[in-house]
């Protein structure tokens, strides 16, 4: 299995942090030296390790920020 590397552009903010320590963060993300994207996962208290997350491009972000908006969340 290759390596995969990471590099964190922008620390956006911590979404909710477990009693375990892990915390559920919003970051820019550049995986592989590709451009960076949106990117919303688990990490281990010193980031030694990350959980399966989800990635996103500037385009989706902005039509999941505008279905947001529209949503009835209650």
């Amino acid at each position: 299995m290759p390596d995969i590397t990471y590099e964190i552009k922008k620390e956006i903010g911590v979404l909710s942090e477990a009693s375990t320590g892990w915390t559920r963060q919003v970051n820019m993300i550049s995986w592989n030296g590709r451009d960076a994207k949106l990117d919303i996962r688990d990490w281990a208290p010193e980031r030694e390790k990350a959980g399966k997350g989800m990635t996103l491009t500037k385009d989706e972000v902005k039509k999941l920020v505008e279905l947001l908006n529209e949503a009835d969340l209650d």
